[in-house]
């Protein structure tokens, strides 16, 4: 399948949606947006670009443990 994205208007939606109902399931899936998706799409493939260009930080799984008890220590307060 391929996938395409339609920007319009809402007063359209209803005659865009009956259109694209006369085609069925095996031809045609309604995909929704997930815009929080492709918010972390996004970040994750900037962290990735780090990664290749060799710019990402790293750290042991035991400075790991640490942060994170830092981070705990704070909102048990």
């Amino acid at each position: 399948m391929e996938t395409i994205r339609l920007e319009f208007q809402p007063s359209i939606k209803a005659k865009i949606l009956e259109l694209l109902s006369s085609f069925s399931s095996e031809e045609l899936k309604i995909v929704q947006e997930d815009l929080e998706f492709d918010r972390t799409s996004r970040k994750l493939d900037l962290e990735l670009d780090k990664i290749n260009n060799g710019t990402a930080e790293f750290c042991s799984a035991d400075e790991l443990d640490v942060m994170m008890d830092e981070i705990f220590a704070e909102y048990e307060n």
